[in-house]
């Protein structure tokens, strides 16, 4: 009787203990609410963490803008009101040029897989890491980062060769991406991504740099601008991971790796299934007539990526960690056989 009343306490304290250290963060993204990409996580990855650590976390997926704007989160996850974020760092790219860089190398990359590879095993983490810590002085902690999708370009008039670029308004975000467009030749335009639908409806831009083909579809982007080109020509966003440095080092070694692991398992996967459902919906949509999807040839592309390259090159100037990252990206790329001497 001893034993058994002493094994119930033993597993009343346990299931305690346990409930004691259950964690649910709240994460802000940078995703929409009705993206492809939000929906899935919710659905298929988010149960996936609370299984993996047996209940000790569990992860609440705001969308973006919910709790802070997307440039402010690294501040908002420094100071606890928000427990992370899972966000494009191409909105940090102005406060320190290295995120230029590591957010969206134009026209760089061939794949996401190979971006998260840099990330994961390329030393992508540690640079952003130290691109963090100038924003929020060591009170943030890079979990992972990489991306999961490669943009597809919604236009609303054809943009079928390198040289049709030259006099067109595209909607892009500031900083490498306009510098690259600029350079070969197109006008670009910030304008939020909430106003891409009108922008492109209204004629005052030609093309935007949006989103990946399934989200770009599902929002409605193709029914003002049915000419998209994809496989997408320039932009591979990457995303980074935080968390709350305090609330992280409350996690055990254990849990600390499961949650990175959970991370790039999610992403690779998601990128997988980004890539099916662009494929899918590329060929209905070109089956239906009415949408004209468009793919740039090789040598097309070739001159994107020369005129992209010298640009990363003068984004690397802009400072020192900039110019680091640069060099761990070119020696990747070149590890896996990606990189040519322009």
């Amino acid at each position: 009787m001893t034993l058994t009343r002493a094994a119930v306490l033993a597993a009343s304290l346990a299931v305690a203990c346990s409930a004691a250290q259950a964690e649910t963060f709240n994460i802000q993204t940078s995703f929409n609410a009705g993206d492809f990409s939000t929906q899935y996580l919710t659905d298929t990855w988010l149960p996936k963490i609370k299984e993996r650590t047996q209940g000790r976390i569990t992860i609440t997926l705001t969308p973006n803008g919910s709790v802070v704007p997307a440039k402010d989160t690294p501040e908002a996850v420094a100071s606890g009101v928000l427990d992370g974020d899972f966000t494009s760092v191409n909105y940090f790219s102005g406060r320190e040029p290295a995120y230029a860089i590591m957010g969206d190398l134009i026209s760089g990359y061939d794949t996401p897989e190979q971006m998260l590879g840099f990330c994961r095993e390329g030393g992508g983490e540690a640079i952003m890491q130290k691109a963090v810590d100038t924003i929020a002085a060591g009170d943030v902690q890079m979990v992972a980062c990489g991306p999961y999708s490669k943009e597809a370009l919604p236009a609303r008039v054809p943009i079928r060769t390198f040289q049709d670029l030259a006099g067109k308004k595209i909607r892009s975000p500031e900083g490498l991406a306009a510098a690259v467009f600029k350079a070969a030749g197109a006008s670009p335009v910030s304008i939020p991504f909430s106003e891409v639908y009108g922008a492109l409806e209204k004629g005052i831009v030609d093309a935007a740099d949006a989103s990946a083909y399934v989200n770009n579809s599902i929002t409605g982007l193709h029914d003002v601008a049915p000419y998209p080109l994809f496989p997408g020509i320039h932009s591979i966003p990457s995303m980074q991971f935080t968390i709350n440095k305090k609330k992280w080092d409350a996690l055990s070694p254990a849990d600390q790796a499961t949650l990175k692991q959970w991370w790039y398992d999610a992403m690779y996967a998601m990128a997988a299934e980004v890539d099916k459902q662009d494929k899918e919906r590329a060929a209905r949509d070109e089956a239906g007539g009415k949408i004209h999807v468009i793919n740039w040839a090789q040598k097309d592309r070739d001159q994107l990526r020369k005129v992209a390259f010298e640009q990363w090159e003068v984004f690397a100037k802009k400072s020192p960690l900039a110019t680091e990252a640069l060099a761990a990206n070119m020696a990747y790329m070149t590890k896996i056989g990606l990189f040519k001497q322009q």
